[in-house]
């Protein structure tokens, strides 16, 4: 099996894989957290946005994970314990530049693609949470 790849491809263990996908998964269920227990002004909207991002990730989170089980074989994911974020655009702004920063992980045309899905969609919720009232 041949896959394209971008251009000098970063070699990553399965491990180093395993781990950026258990924080997907942490980043995911921190979203759900903060989802559950906003309050206040523009909260509705706030809700809105987070239920649509929390689905929208976890599609492509299970699509990266589903591919790098097929490329790689079983992975030893593990999910960091994870817990409500006081500043949820702090906390999406860092952790879209985690995602960037483990992007070399993913040398394939198609897994990059998975990636820039995620980054989209948390480039929407930021966009959402800081400008929809």
């Amino acid at each position: 099996m041949t896959t394209l790849s971008v251009k000098e491809p970063v070699v990553s263990t399965n491990a180093e894989i395993a781990t950026f996908l258990g924080l997907l998964f942490s980043y995911n269920n921190s979203l759900k957290l903060f989802h559950w227990h906003v309050t206040g002004v523009s909260s509705y909207a706030k809700h809105i946005a987070l239920d649509q991002a929390i689905t929208n990730l976890l599609d492509a989170t299970e699509r990266l994970v589903e591919t790098s089980y097929a490329l790689r074989g079983d992975l030893d994911i593990i999910i960091p314990i994870t817990t409500r974020p006081d500043n949820i655009v702090k906390c999406t702004e860092e952790f879209y530049k985690t995602v960037e920063s483990n992007r070399k992980l993913f040398p394939e045309l198609f897994t990059q693609s998975i990636i820039d899905d995620y980054q989209e969609t948390i480039q929407q919720l930021l966009y959402r949470l800081r400008r929809l009232q």
